[in-house]
This record gives structure tokens, C-alpha cells and sequence, in this order.
């Protein structure tokens, strides 16, 4: 009886001292763009749900709007410990991360639900060395990017000398389609917009709202150019010091935070397109079949430099970006997107 009493005393410790390991823990998570852009939804709603499925045990502590680290900052002050967690856009570190930059590339994808879950699969195929220094939390992409212009774009032919604000490779790519890429940080556009620096930008159509660039930009371009990678990282450290099922529980949010990102962008781009229509009549144009041809063959280059560029590093190109494709055909065929 006595042996009985004392391990039941033992097991009623362990539990205390496991509940005192999770009671009270805060992660902090940072991100740059505004509270109300895609990447600071899904955050409070990863939040939400973490928050949720520990039972209270962890509570999530979120900094939008740069308000604990920049953009550029960001990888570094999450291995560095000045946050938990953060949001990291694969193109504001190039070079870096040579094997995920491969979502970056010009391959039309149409989706930002199958873009964020080709990203995620190819994650999960290759686990690259390139993110070792940190935990990967979940990745999804931004919506494809399209043409926002003051002058209307039909055609190629149109895109002609016409500036358009770009960043990272879009700009060498607006440069290849015939026009004048103009690299600027977003935050920027506006004013340049006003003053006649550029006459528009490629970005992805959910600022037309979130920005308000439909008030300025009013004819919209189909392109389809390509998509921006994003990883939601955590300090190493700190995922260590969490107990088992607590990291289960953001493991198993990994992948379908991707899809509900992915997702919830996809419907906000429709519904901020519809709204753009509604309150500034813009008008939307589609290239036609040739012309889009034409972009997928001036893509062409890009890819076999990113291919070059990445052997030189010991990644096999040709199988990283061969799968890729083959996870965007997959989602493409089960989502009908």
C-alpha cells in the first residue's frame, strides 16, 4: 500500500511539473506587412489555432507591421532569439534559400492554394540545408502576380517601354517581356505611382484592395507571373524547449496552414477583384494564347540559370524542379484550379 501511495505521489509530480513546462508559455511571432495582408491573417489565425488545440497551454503573442523586426531583419532575429517565430519572404534573401527558390520561377502557376502546396511537398520531399539554422513551421506563397497598370496592357506588344514597379526577378523578367522593371520596396509604390515614376506594378491583385492601387491602376492584366515564397520560421532553441506534444501540435499545422492560406488568398484575390470593379469600374484584360506562349518562353532562361546556379551549390536542378511540376499537375488535377 505504502509502494502503491508513493507512486501514485510520483506520477501526480511528473504530471505537475509537465503542466508547469507548458502553463504559461508565450511564443512570440513577427511579421513585416500590414495586419490586414495575407501573411498577418494566416498568422492570427495560426495563432488561433495553436492556441487552441494546446488547450490554453501556449499563447501566441503577434507583432504585424514590423513592429518587432523588418522584413530584411527577419531571419537573422529569429535564429538570434529577438522573436520566436517569424515570417520570412524567400526573396528578400537571395542566394540563401537556392533549392525553395524554385517556387520563385516562371512556370504559370494559376493558384496560390497549389503553388503553397507544391511549396509544401517539395519542402517535405528535399528538407533543404539551406533552412538547418532554424524549425520551418509552414510555407505557403503569395497569389500569382498579374499587371496593374494606368494604361491598358492587351497585349505584349502594349507592355512596350511601360516602367512597372517589380522586385527580385520579376524585374529582369518585366525587362524581358519589353518592358522597364522598375525595383522598389512596395511601400514605395504609391507616391511613385502618383508621380508618374512608374505607370504601374506586378504584384499579386489582392492590393488592389489591401493598397488601394485599384483607384490609380485601373486595367488589370492575366500573366500569371510568378508567385513569392514565404516560410514561417521558428528559433531553434526555443522548439527545443518545447515539450513533445506541443511540437506535434504545430507539426500537424504545417501543412494545412499551407492549404488554408493558399486558399483563403485565392477567394480574397476574386473578392478583391470584384470590388475593384464595383467601386473603380476597372477592366480586366486576358493575353491571348500566343502571348502567354510568349511568356513562358521568355521564362525559359530564368529556369536554366536558376538550374545553373543551384548545380554549382550540389542541388540537382533538373530533379527539384522536375518535381515541382509534378506536385503543381497533382494539386492542379485534385483541386481543379
Amino acid at each position: 500500500m505504502k509502494r502503491l501511495l508513493i507512486l501514485l505521489a510520483v506520477l501526480a509530480l511528473t504530471g505537475l511539473m509537465a503542466a508547469a513546462a507548458t502553463a504559461g508559455t508565450t511564443l512570440t511571432y513577427a511579421n513585416f506587412p500590414p495586419a490586414k495582408t495575407f501573411p498577418c491573417v494566416q498568422m492570427e489565425r495560426w495563432k488561433t489555432e495553436v492556441e487552441k488545440r494546446t488547450n490554453g497551454a501556449v499563447s501566441v503573442q503577434t507583432f504585424p507591421g514590423s513592429t518587432l523586426l523588418e522584413g530584411k531583419n527577419m531571419y537573422r532575429g529569429v535564429m538570434m532569439g529577438q522573436a520566436d517565430i517569424g515570417c520570412i519572404s524567400i526573396a528578400y534573401y537571395p542566394g540563401v534559400f537556392p533549392l525553395m527558390s524554385a517556387v520563385n520561377l516562371p512556370v504559370s502557376f494559376t493558384s496560390t492554394e497549389v503553388a503553397s502546396l507544391a511549396m509544401w511537398d517539395l519542402f517535405q520531399k528535399y528538407r533543404p540545408e539551406e533552412f538547418k539554422n532554424v524549425k520551418v513551421l509552414t510555407m505557403f506563397t503569395c497569389a500569382p502576380s498579374h499587371i496593374q497598370s494606368k494604361v491598358a496592357i492587351r497585349s505584349l506588344a502594349d507592355l512596350s517601354g511601360v516602367e512597372l514597379r517589380g522586385s527580385g526577378s520579376l524585374v529582369t523578367f518585366i525587362n524581358d517581356l519589353g518592358g522597364r522593371g522598375v525595383g522598389m520596396p512596395m511601400s514605395d509604390t504609391p507616391e511613385a505611382l502618383q508621380k508618374g515614376v512608374v505607370k504601374g506594378l506586378v504584384s499579386s491583385f489582392d492590393v488592389l484592395k489591401d493598397m488601394n492601387f485599384a483607384e490609380i491602376c485601373r486595367y488589370e492584366t492575366i500573366t500569371n507571373l510568378p508567385v513569392y515564397p514565404f516560410a514561417v520560421i521558428m528559433n531553434k532553441a526555443k522548439w527545443a524547449s518545447l515539450p513533445d506534444d506541443v511540437k506535434k501540435v504545430l507539426d500537424d499545422l504545417g501543412r494545412e496552414q499551407a492549404q488554408w492560406t493558399g486558399a483563403y488568398l485565392d477567394d480574397y484575390v476574386d473578392q478583391a477583384l470584384a470590388w475593384s470593379k464595383e467601386k473603380y469600374q476597372v477592366e480586366v484584360f486576358r493575353l491571348s494564347d500566343a502571348d502567354m506562349a510568349e511568356i513562358a518562353s521568355k521564362g525559359q532562361p530564368m529556369i536554366d540559370a536558376w538550374k545553373k546556379d543551384v548545380a554549382a551549390k550540389g542541388i540537382d536542378g533538373d530533379a527539384v524542379f522536375s518535381d515541382m511540376i509534378g506536385f503543381k499537375k497533382k494539386y492542379e488535377a485534385e483541386l481543379g484550379k
